[in-house]
């Protein structure tokens, strides 16, 4: 979206203007959602929106392949997998002939606009269409045609597109791994048994290497880089010595494209020659196959659709005949244009450099998201802990509710930090177990299958420190602790604050310390996300999908369900934006009796459709007055003949459950990055003999901040923090309220002022 001078009504954007929607190419999962978006909010702009089904081959074949779509129907598709408009490999359009009457099918229909969602082949094809479209028989048709306007939003499992962090799909298809890693887990736990996973990923190692993240893997073999000469005995004696710590279980990754360093594949069956003849192991292999594209989205990937739909349609409605063809992505948690030939191209490069062997080029050209992943991978899986050791104790504790995720941060902290050649202590019990002396020493063992566990080993409380501060700093000198890792809530960031502002009565509290946000609530200042939220968010969305499935079956019903999060309404909103809520109701945004007015008027006009069913979210804390019982009531009554209602209280199953393969992987990198950094720390804060840290940079949250994850000092937060309500006082995710609205056919005002600006891909390459 470009800086608009004039304001914009975004209503009238799209009068006479037409828009096709296609997907081609795999399916993935999540594709559906940015169709919905696509067809909702080209609705909403007043542009006609058509489908195009079974992709390419429709577009060619016309006729009654090219549909216009309508509000309704769209309804229910957000949670389905796969595409519902049908996808086709296409023959017909790589020929000249072919993109000329696909060229003449739109025209006809008045269409210059073309949303593309599939893969780089796809959106190639796109792009030479466009390019071809002012070619006089292109346009014989009708003159206003002049040129196709086309932007393309990545869908494919295999999130092997550079310049966006995250395709379509590639979440939901970590959530089948995951779910197959977890279910092998524990078979293979009985048994003492070797397993090798082989996932998608014919060019691209991206899903194989967060899967070995996610579950702690022994070993990744990857297409960018593959293992060095030798890798046979390498591997060998790296699961041997698994087995001689006590380990019963070996996990090795494989993606489909694995290689050698002579471009010769790994497959499944040579690694299990290998280790069940080398070393005796009952070795076991699984292909995964299809699995990986099926299934329901997660709540990621349907958020991520819909936000791309939405830039989508606005990219559409803002070019110009002189602006490239674009893709919608994300980088960070921010959507953004990028060209889609210098996307292409960079891809290729990639492919290029592979075949050059020039892997760590490769690594790099994946882009900052996957080499992070990379280093993470490499710290933890192929080295064996020093004979050095570094005299330093840190010692890990968990504050506040329990939350999923939080044992994978602690996992990758304590091995870091021994492969640093510290000590690591656990504190169990929060604050408490500081002041009372529940501390004792963690091995690289002790942490081993945590990564998949949900809760909190460790063992969490909700108090703070100020009432027990002497208690604590004697133990902290009794147990000879340096440095601090405290993973949790609001009350590790508060608890953090106690702590330093102790240090100027208690010298012992003049150690670096840092504090990782993990909470459901997601409501800690200076990070946009938190370990746990995603799991919270994949629970509620799969609940609200269930309970959408029976108000369909009942017709005219309304659930009201109410969702945790304290006063800070992330859970309720991204929920509500993945499960396709009428409402979300939550305390930054104030609720009053006009609004449910208007809201209660909005489901009557939507019983009156095909689509006879509503849902509505409401965060715990929005309104003291205004509780779920009293907004049940109300529909209850204002719908009296129209539609009945029920209500939901989802309570504490928001904070259990196995971590989601994004909390795995995000927890594993914040507690390795924590870890380091305390590391360089404490090296800083060395003085005659011992270490004293009492600057504000010497206590930060480590926190991902649009692109990139940061220490900030605690007492600089203080600033943006409301205190009272536990909350920051600035959030993005608002942002993506008026999105929610728009796609429940709200009249609102889309704001078009801070828009996506075009973005380069090939100048950043430094960076990419």
């Amino acid at each position: 979206m470009l800086e608009i001078n004039a304001p914009v009504d975004p209503t009238k954007m799209g009068v006479g203007k037409g828009i096709a929607v296609l997907t081609s190419g795999g399916d993935a999962q999540g594709m559906n959602a940015a169709v919905r978006a696509t067809v909702r909010v080209g609705i909403y702009t007043g542009a006609k929106v058509y489908f195009v089904h079974e992709g390419y081959q429709g577009l060619v074949d016309g006729g009654d392949n090219i549909r216009q779509a309508t509000w309704e129907s769209v309804s229910m598709m957000l949670q389905l997998g796969g595409t519902v408009i049908g996808s086709a490999r296409c023959q017909d359009f790589r020929s000249k002939e072919g993109r000329a009457k696909a060229a003449c099918n739109l025209v006809k229909l008045g269409i210059t606009n073309l949303c593309v969602i599939g893969g780089d082949g796809s959106l190639t094809g796109a792009n030479e269409f466009r390019n071809e479209w002012s070619d006089n028989h292109y346009q014989s048709e009708a003159k206003c045609s002049s040129h196709l306007n086309i932007v393309g939003m990545v869908g494919s499992i295999d999130n092997d597109f550079c310049g966006t962090d995250m395709t379509i799909g590639t979440d939901s298809a970590l959530h089948r791994i995951m779910e197959v890693v977890d279910a092998i887990t524990t078979t293979a736990q009985s048994h003492q048994r070797a397993f090798i996973l082989e996932v998608m990923g014919r060019h691209c190692g991206y899903l194989a290497l967060v899967t070995a993240l996610a579950c702690g893997a022994d070993w990744v073999f990857i297409p960018e880089m593959p293992p060095d000469e030798g890798w046979e005995d390498h591997l060998c004696r790296r699961l041997t010595y698994q087995r001689s710590i006590g380990n019963r279980l070996n996990v090795i990754i494989v993606a489909e494209g694995a290689l050698d360093r002579h471009g010769k594949p790994i497959t499944c069956d040579i690694i299990k020659n290998l280790v069940t003849k080398k070393l005796g192991f009952d070795t076991r292999a699984t292909i995964l196959g299809h699995v990986q594209r099926g299934g329901t989205p997660s709540a990621f990937d349907r958020i991520l659709g819909s936000r791309m739909g939405v830039e989508a349609v606005m990219a559409l409605l803002e070019a110009t005949p002189d602006t490239p063809a674009c893709v919608v992505s994300l980088s960070g948690n921010m959507a953004v244009r990028l060209p889609l030939m210098e996307c292409v191209q960079v891809t290729k490069e990639v492919t290029k450099a592979m075949a050059e062997g020039r892997f760590e080029e490769a690594v790099k050209l994946r882009g900052k998201s996957f080499e992070n992943n990379w280093n993470t991978y490499k710290l933890l899986a192929h080295v064996t802990a020093p004979d050095m050791k570094s005299n330093i104790n840190i010692a890990i504790m968990n504050v506040g509710a329990p939350c999923a995720g939080m044992n994978a941060a602690v996992r990758s902290a304590v091995r870091i930090g021994i492969l640093q050649g510290h000590s690591m202590l656990a504190v169990h019990d929060g604050f408490d177990g500081l002041a009372h002396g529940t501390i004792e020493p963690m091995t690289w063992g002790y942490v081993g299958g945590w990564t998949g566990k949900g809760g909190s080993n460790l063992g969490t409380k909700r108090s703070l420190p100020a009432s027990m501060i002497e208690e604590i700093s004697l133990n902290i000198a009794k147990y000879n602790i340096h440095a601090l890792v405290i993973i949790g809530g609001f009350e590790a960031f508060v608890g953090g604050l106690e702590l330093v502002t102790a240090r100027e009565k208690y010298e012992e509290l003049c150690i670096p310390l840092v504090v990782i946000p993990a909470t459901v609530s997601n409501n800690i200042p200076g990070s946009d996300f938190s370990i746990g939220a995603d799991t919270a968010l994949n629970t509620i969305t799969t609940t609200c999908d269930r309970i959408k499935q029976s108000a369909a079956g009942t017709k005219r019903r309304v659930f009201i369900i109410e969702t945790m999060g304290g006063y800070c309404g992330y859970l309720a909103t991204m929920a509500g934006l993945a499960a396709g809520a009428d409402a979300a109701y939550i305390y930054e945004e104030r609720v009053g009796i006009h609004d449910l007015e208007t809201n209660v008027e909005h489901l009557l006009e939507k019983m009156k459709t095909t689509v006879k069913r509503g849902l509505i979210l409401r965060n715990e804390k929005c309104n003291a007055n205004y509780t779920t019982d009293f907004i049940f009531n109300l529909y209850s009554e204002e719908g009296k003949g129209v539609f009945d209602c029920r209500k939901n209280v989802l309570g504490h199953m928001q904070q259990g459950g196995t971590p989601t393969p994004f909390d795995r992987n995000f927890g594993t990198k914040m507690g390795a990055k924590a870890v380091l950094w305390l590391t360089e720390k404490l090296k800083e804060c060395y003085r005659h003999g011992r270490i004293f840290a009492n600057t504000p940079d010497s206590a930060c949250v480590l926190g991902m901040k649009k692109r990139a994850m940061i220490f900030q000092p605690l007492s600089d937060l203080k600033e943006d923090t409301d205190s009272e309500h536990r909350i920051p006082k600035t959030q993005w995710w608002l942002k993506l309220r008026p999105i929610l609205k728009i796609l429940a056919k709200y009249k609102i005002s889309l704001d078009t002022s801070e828009t996506a600006t075009m973005e380069h891909v090939i100048k950043k390459r430094g960076t990419v």
